[in-house]
Formats: C-alpha cells, sequence, structure tokens
C-alpha cells in the first residue's frame, strides 16, 4: 500500500516545454533521480520525505523529450541504501545509464561487484543535515576505501556554509570526488566573495569534478523570464559561468528529475535546459559540460 506524500510536496512537472537550445549529440544527463514507482520499489522506512512516484519510464519520456542520449541516475534519499530501484532503472537503459549508489559501510565485495557489473560508478555521501541524521565520517572512510579500487568516485552533497569543517576530510579521500550543485552556494553572495572563492580553490586543489546544475534549487529570484526570453535563474548565472570558465574539463550538468524537496515551485525542465548556455557560452564549453566530461567520467573510451 502506498504511503501518503509529503504535506506540501510538489510533483514532477508534467509538460515539459520543447527547448529553444538544441543539446549537442551524446548529450548526458548527469544528476537524476527514480522515485520508485513505490507499489514496485518500496521506499526506506528511515527516509526523511515520501515523494509522488517518478519512476524510470517517466524518466526515459524526459530524456527523449528534452534530446538526452544518456543518464546518470543518482539513489535518491527516500530509498535509503536499498538500491534496488536506481539498478532496475540503469538495466533498463541498456548501456545508455549510469548508476550512483548509497551503500552501507559493511558492504561486501561481492555485493560492488554486482552493482558494478549493472552500471554503477560511483557512492553518494550527504552532508545536508535536513535530508540525513548524520554522516559518520569514519564509516563513509571506510566506504570510499571499499570501492576506490573499483574506479569509482564519491559524489559529495552538501551546503556552502559546511565546507570549512568538511574540506580536510574530503581531501583525505582516495578516490575522485564529484560536487553536487556547486557545492550549493549563497548567490546573494558575490561571485567573487570569500565563500565561493574557498570552493573554487577547494576544487582546484583537488582535482574535483563539479555539477553545474540545479539553479531552480540556489535561486532567489526564481524562474521568471527577462523581457521575454527563457533566461530564468539569472541570479545563479554568474556562478556557474565562473566553474565552467574555470574549470571546463571538469564540469558536468544535470536535470535533477524529478526535483526533490522543492517547496516553492517546479521548474519546467524544457527552461533549465535553455540554461545551459547562459552558463555554458561557447559551443566548445557547451561540448565539453554536455558531452565529453560525462562520457570520460561513466563511459571512459566509448563512442558518443
Amino acid at each position: 500500500m502506498s504511503s501518503l506524500k509529503t504535506a506540501g510536496w510538489l510533483d514532477w512537472y508534467q509538460n515539459p516545454s520543447r527547448p529553444t537550445f538544441r543539446l549537442p549529440p551524446g548529450t548526458v544527463d548527469a544528476h537524476c533521480h527514480v522515485f520508485g514507482p513505490q507499489a514496485e520499489f518500496p521506499f526506506a522506512p528511515e527516509r526523511k520525505y515520501t515523494p509522488c512516484d517518478g519512476g524510470k519510464d517517466e524518466l526515459f519520456a524526459l530524456r527523449d523529450h528534452l534530446g538526452v542520449a544518456r543518464n546518470v541516475i543518482v539513489q535518491a534519499t527516500c530509498h535509503g541504501a536499498d538500491n534496488t530501484a536506481m539498478v532496475d532503472a540503469v538495466r533498463a537503459a541498456s548501456g545508455r545509464a549510469r548508476g550512483i549508489a548509497t551503500v552501507r559501510p559493511d558492504i561486501g565485495e561481492h555485493e560492488l561487484l554486482e552493482l558494478d557489473a549493472a552500471g554503477v560508478r560511483g557512492v553518494r555521501f550527504n552532508f545536508v543535515r535536513r535530508l540525513v541524521d548524520t554522516s559518520p565520517k569514519e564509516d563513509l572512510s571506510t566506504i570510499a576505501k571499499k570501492v576506490a579500487p573499483l574506479g569509482w568516485h564519491v559524489v559529495l552533497y552538501f551546503e556552502s556554509a559546511d565546507l570549512p569543517e568538511l574540506e580536510g576530510f574530503f581531501g583525505s579521500l582516495p578516490t575522485p570526488l564529484v560536487v553536487d550543485h556547486m557545492g550549493r552556494p549563497d548567490v546573494t553572495q558575490p561571485v567573487g566573495g570569500p565563500q565561493f572563492i574557498r570552493f573554487l580553490r577547494f576544487v582546484d586543489a583537488n582535482d574535483v569534478w563539479v555539477k553545474v546544475s540545479c539553479p531552480e534549487r540556489l535561486s532567489v529570484t526564481g524562474p521568471a523570464a527577462l523581457n521575454g526570453e527563457r533566461h530564468a535563474y539569472t541570479d545563479v548565472v554568474p556562478f556557474g559561468r565562473r566553474v565552467v570558465a574555470e574549470f571546463p574539463d571538469r564540469v558536468l550538468w544535470g536535470t535533477d528529475w524529478p526535483h526533490p524537496n522543492l517547496t516553492d515551485h517546479m521548474p519546467d525542465d524544457g527552461l533549465l535546459v535553455d540554461h545551459v548556455p547562459q552558463v555554458a557560452v561557447t559551443a566548445e564549453q557547451q561540448r565539453k559540460l554536455l558531452v565529453d566530461n560525462p562520457m570520460s567520467l561513466y563511459w571512459p573510451g566509448e563512442d558518443v
């Protein structure tokens, strides 16, 4: 029996517009999720939220609508460490998807090898306090040591204000690092201010990949377009442009569909695609962000 959705939960946008920006062939949506469907893949009892259903069929329909070629499906916190729904979606994509798992420190080699064979290429460490009760560094270090021999990476989700207390731990991990959503900067602060500069120097010092994603999650100005044009989330643009300009070979992009835990509006995924050329302003930057970089990280050696 399905559980009731969290009060005030916003369902994903049912009729996304057709983007005006044409994604280059081979584009990878490097950050998206699946929610259930709950009747087939129950949510974790310890979850912090109960979402709407958003399964692989809907994800793949959005992929095709937007002109995306491949997906990287990140384990949603509502499923805890049960990666069944994510793995099912990755397998169903027939090579056009990779997965990022959530695992516990006692996971065995056999289970890790099964996840690897299914298409999983990393684990996610969540440090956002409203989503997880605790992120014990000793346990996470144990996990990182177990996945490093597989060539996996660690995806980090944290708030920018918490970076000073976390960056030493991050730098000690024996895997490549990928940071979600530009480290969630405070976009009311200057792009050249101390908080974001610290993040940029962390990225530079640790050879980190950065997802230039989720402007809808970071924006204060919101989705309002300027002068009738499809230029939304304008307050986030300087931050994305700075990251793309400084680290053109280590940036990734993703939709974050089905957009968990948004409270003020649900983004039009077509508009999110049209945000891309605002932050990656040249064809070369766009090709690296959308195709070359994610292919080298998730499908090394494969042709687009």
